[in-house]
C-alpha cells in the first residue's frame, strides 16, 4: 500500500511538473487568412510571453492546462484563449479581427519596437499615395526633388544634407537600393521602382547603432517590406493639373489562403509638371510576387519588380536670372536637361523555423540597372561657346545574398537571443561615364570612362540579454571591401585595385520603467564606403571613414491617448574623401560633428482623429575650421513634419499634413543663407460603397512660393563676362490638385 502511495505521489508530481513545463505552439492570422507579424502572446498565469514571427508563428514556454493566453496586435481586437489539454496536442490557429487603430490600446512593453509601432499607425491612418511620400514616413526625414521627377530625391535627416543617399542605408525586401560608386554620386538611391500601395512595413533606425544595417548607415537606415498578399484587387485612376495622370492595377492571382498567395501590379505615371518647358515625364512600374508557407512555419517568397522612366528637366536656376526678368521661377537656362533610367530586381526569400528556438532568415537577389542623366550646373562657366552640359551614364549588375540565424535560450539570469548574420554584395558596372556634351546628342569630351567592380562581404553578431526591466544588446559588425577600376581613357590597360576591412562595435540598452515608460541608450560606430574611383586614386586611404554616435531618450505614454518620444544625440564623423559626381573630382570634407534633439508626439483626439508631429533641432559643424567659418553647407538646423489624419469616419478618410525646413547655411561662414519653407498638403477620400472610393489630393494647398532644393554655385550665363556665385534653386511645386477614383473588388 505504501509503495502504491509512493508511486501515485511520484506520478502526480511528475504530471504537475510536466504540465507546468509544457510549450504552446501556434500561429496567428487575420480574417483574410494571412499571418500576422509582431502579435503579442502573453500567458497571464506564468507571465511568459512571445511575439509572432513573420510567418505568424509563436512558441510560449511554461504553460499549463487552465492558463489564459492573451493575443493582441495594435489595429486588431484582442482575444483570450483558455488552454485545454487539446491545446498541447496540436498547434493553435488563432484569428484576430481587424479594428481601427487606437493609441489607447498601445502598451509599450508589448511591442518589439514601440517607435516602429507608432510609425505603423502613421502609415495606417495616412496611407502613402506616391513614391515621393515613401521616405517621408520616417520621423524627421525630409526629401526634395530637383530634376524633373525622374531623378532620385535629395534627403535631409539629423542635420545631414544626405544628397541622394550618402549617409543613409535604404533597402527593399532585402535588396540594397543605394548604388555604390554611382555615376551621379556615392550611395545614389532611387526608390521609384516601389509601388507605394504594395508597402506593408517600414523598419528604420537613426544613427549607426544596428549590426544588421549595411553600408551607408551613419545618419540611419530604412528598410521597406512589400505585402505578401492583397486584401482586394484594385484599379485606380488619378488625374490632375499639369496633365498629370496615374493609373494603378493590383490583382490577386490566387484565392487567398494560409498557404499560397500571388499578385501582380502595374503603375503608370505621366506629367508635364509646372515648368514652362514640359517635363514630358513618364514612368512604368511592374511587380509580381508569389508567397507560399510550408508546414505552417516556413515561408518562401519570389518577387520581381521593374521600373522604366524618362523625363526632361529645367534644372537649377540662378536667382539673378529670375530677379532680372530673364526667366521666371519655372523657367530654365538650359531646358535640355533630363534623363532615363530603368531597374529590374529579382529576389527569393526563405524564412524557416529550424527548431523551437532557432529561426533562419535569408534572401538572394539580382538587380540590373541602367542610368543616363544630362545636367548643366554651371551653364557657360567652362565652355562659353557650347555650354557646360554633362552626361552621367552607367550599366550595372548587382548580385548578392543575406542570411541570419536568430536563436533564443534561457540562461540562469536572463533570456538570451542571439543573431548571427553573413552577406555578400557584388557590383559590376560597365562604361561608367562622365562626359561633356552638347544638346544631349554630341559628346564633346570624355572626362571619365571606365569599368568598375566592387565586392562587399560582411558578417555580424549580437546578443540580447533580457533581464526583465533591462535589455542589454552588445554587437559587432565586420566589413570587407574589394575595389577594382579599369580606366578606359588611360593609354595602357591597368586594373587599379584596393581592399579594406573594418570592425564596428555597437551597444544598446533598454530600460522598461513601467508599461508606459521606456528609456533607451544607443551607442555604436558606423561608416559609409567611398567611391571606387576615389579609393584607387587615394591608394586606399580613408576608405571606410567611421561615424561615432550616441543616443539617449525616453518613449512615454503620460496619458492613454498620447505617446511622446524624445532623443538627445551626438554624431562625429572622421575625415573622408568624397567623389563629387557632378564635377568628377575628389573633395575632402574634413572631420565633422553633429548633435541635437529629436522630438515626436502622437495624440489620438478621437477614435477617428489622429495627430502626429516630429521635430529635429541640430547643430552641425566642422571640427577643423575656425569658429564662424565651420558651418556645414546646407545642413538643416530645424525641421518638423506632421499633420492631422481622419480615419474611417462615415466613409471619409484623409488629412492635412505639413513639413518645415528652417533657414540653413549655404556656405561655411553662413554669409549666404538657403531660405526655409513651410508647405502644407491635403487629401480627402470618400467611400461610396465597399467597392468605390473617390478622392482629392492637393499639394501646397496654400500656394506657398518655396524653393525645394538650393545650392550655392558659381555660374556664368551666356551674356555675362564674369562668373557669379549665388543661390541656385529648383522651385517647389505650386498649388496642384488631382482627383482619383478607386475600384476594389
Amino acid at each position: 500500500m505504501n509503495q502504491f502511495k509512493l508511486i501515485f505521489v511520484t506520478f502526480l508530481l511528475l504530471s504537475v511538473t510536466y504540465s507546468q513545463a509544457q510549450q504552446i505552439k501556434g500561429s496567428v492570422f487575420d480574417s483574410y487568412k494571412q499571418p500576422l507579424n509582431g502579435a503579442y502572446v502573453y500567458n497571464t498565469t506564468s507571465k511568459s510571453h512571445a511575439h509572432t514571427s513573420e510567418n505568424g508563428y509563436f512558441l510560449i514556454e511554461e504553460s499549463a492546462v487552465g492558463d489564459s493566453l492573451e493575443i493582441g496586435l495594435l489595429g486588431f481586437n484582442k482575444t483570450t484563449i483558455i488552454l485545454t489539454q487539446k491545446s498541447f496536442s496540436n498547434p493553435l490557429s488563432i484569428v484576430l479581427e481587424s479594428n481601427i487603430f487606437n493609441l489607447e490600446e498601445l502598451v509599450l512593453t508589448e511591442q518589439i519596437n514601440p517607435l516602429h509601432t507608432l510609425v505603423k499607425m502613421d502609415l495606417e491612418t495616412n496611407p502613402i499615395n506616391s513614391s515621393q511620400e515613401i521616405l517621408r514616413k520616417v520621423p524627421g526625414l525630409i526629401i526634395g526633388q530637383h530634376a524633373g521627377g525622374g531623378k532620385a530625391e535629395q534627403i535631409f535627416l539629423r542635420g545631414f544634407d544626405i544628397d541622394h543617399g550618402t549617409d543613409i542605408s535604404i533597402n527593399v525586401d532585402g535588396i540594397p537600393v543605394n548604388n555604390v560608386s554611382h555615376a551621379h554620386g556615392q550611395g545614389y538611391s532611387d526608390l521609384h521602382f516601389v509601388i507605394p500601395e504594395t508597402i506593408s512595413n517600414i523598419d528604420f533606425g537613426k544613427g549607426p547603432y544596428y549590426v544588421e544595417a549595411r553600408d551607408f548607415t551613419t545618419a540611419g537606415y530604412v528598410d521597406f517590406k512589400t505585402k505578401n498578399s492583397l486584401k482586394n484587387n484594385t484599379i485606380k485612376l488619378s488625374y490632375g493639373q499639369f496633365n498629370t495622370i496615374r493609373t494603378l492595377g493590383l490583382f490577386n492571382l490566387l484565392e487567398k489562403s494560409k498557404r499560397d498567395n500571388a499578385y501582380v501590379g502595374i503603375e503608370y505615371i505621366e506629367t508635364d509638371g509646372p515648368f514652362n518647358t514640359s517635363q514630358n515625364f513618364n514612368r512604368v512600374n511592374l511587380i509580381g510576387k508569389y508567397t507560399t508557407y510550408v508546414n505552417n512555419t516556413d515561408k518562401l517568397a519570389f518577387t520581381v519588380t521593374h521600373l522604366d522612366s524618362r523625363w526632361d528637366a529645367s534644372g537649377q536656376i540662378p536667382q539673378r536670372a529670375v530677379d532680372s526678368g530673364l526667366i521666371d521661377r519655372f523657367g530654365a537656362v538650359d531646358d535640355t536637361e533630363g534623363g532615363n533610367t530603368s531597374r529590374t530586381n529579382a529576389t527569393v526569400e526563405f524564412r524557416s523555423v529550424i527548431d523551437d528556438n532557432t529561426l533562419l532568415t535569408s534572401n538572394a537577389f539580382y538587380s540590373h540597372y541602367d542610368f543616363e542623366l544630362y545636367s548643366n550646373f554651371t551653364f557657360f562657366l567652362e565652355d562659353p561657346i557650347n555650354g557646360d552640359q554633362i552626361k552621367q551614364k552607367e550599366d550595372r549588375n548587382i548580385f548578392g545574398f543575406n542570411a541570419q540565424i536568430d536563436k533564443t535560450k534561457a540562461l540562469s539570469f536572463a533570456d538570451l537571443k542571439t543573431t548571427t548574420g553573413v552577406g555578400l554584395r557584388h557590383d559590376r558596372v560597365s562604361d561608367i561615364e562622365l562626359s561633356h556634351t552638347l544638346n544631349r546628342k554630341t559628346t564633346l569630351e570624355n572626362i571619365q570612362l571606365g569599368d568598375l567592380n566592387q565586392t562587399n562581404m560582411f558578417a555580424f553578431y549580437k546578443a540580447e540579454f533580457d533581464l526583465g526591466k533591462f535589455k542589454i544588446t552588445p554587437g559587432l559588425r565586420l566589413e570587407y571591401f574589394k575595389f577594382m577600376y579599369n580606366d578606359a581613357l588611360a593609354e595602357d590597360y591597368v586594373t587599379q585595385a584596393e581592399n579594406k576591412a573594418g570592425l564596428f562595435p555597437k551597444l544598446n540598452v533598454v530600460f522598461e520603467q513601467n508599461d508606459n515608460l521606456q528609456w533607451f541608450f544607443k551607442s555604436g560606430i558606423g561608416f559609409h564606403s567611398n567611391d571606387t574611383r576615389v579609393v584607387v586614386a587615394q591608394k586606399g586611404k580613408e576608405v571606410l571613414p567611421k561615424a561615432y554616435g550616441v543616443d539617449f531618450g525616453p518613449i512615454w505614454k503620460p496619458i492613454p491617448k498620447l505617446a511622446v518620444n524624445a532623443t538627445a544625440w551626438y554624431l562625429f564623423l572622421e575625415q573622408e574623401f568624397v567623389y563629387v559626381g557632378d564635377a568628377g573630382v575628389v573633395e575632402p570634407s574634413g572631420k565633422t560633428e553633429r548633435y541635437g534633439v529629436d522630438f515626436g508626439l502622437r495624440y489620438q483626439l478621437t477614435d477617428y482623429l489622429y495627430f502626429n508631429t516630429d521635430a529635429t533641432l541640430t547643430k552641425a559643424r566642422s571640427t577643423e575650421d575656425p569658429e564662424g567659418e565651420n558651418y556645414i553647407p546646407l545642413a538643416p538646423k530645424l525641421t518638423f513634419v506632421g499633420g492631422l489624419s481622419l480615419n474611417e469616419f462615415n466613409g471619409f478618410t484623409g488629412g492635412i499634413h505639413y513639413r518645415y525646413v528652417g533657414d540653413r547655411p549655404a556656405n561655411e561662414d553662413n554669409s549666404v543663407v538657403a531660405e526655409g519653407y513651410f508647405v502644407t498638403d491635403f487629401n480627402l477620400n470618400y467611400k461610396i460603397n465597399k467597392n468605390i472610393t473617390l478622392g482629392v489630393a492637393i499639394e501646397n494647398v496654400f500656394d506657398t512660393e518655396w524653393n525645394e532644393t538650393q545650392f550655392l554655385t558659381e555660374t556664368r550665363l551666356q551674356n555675362e563676362l564674369n562668373p557669379v556665385e549665388e543661390i541656385h534653386f529648383t522651385p517647389g511645386t505650386p498649388f496642384t490638385a488631382k482627383g482619383s477614383i478607386t475600384y476594389n473588388f
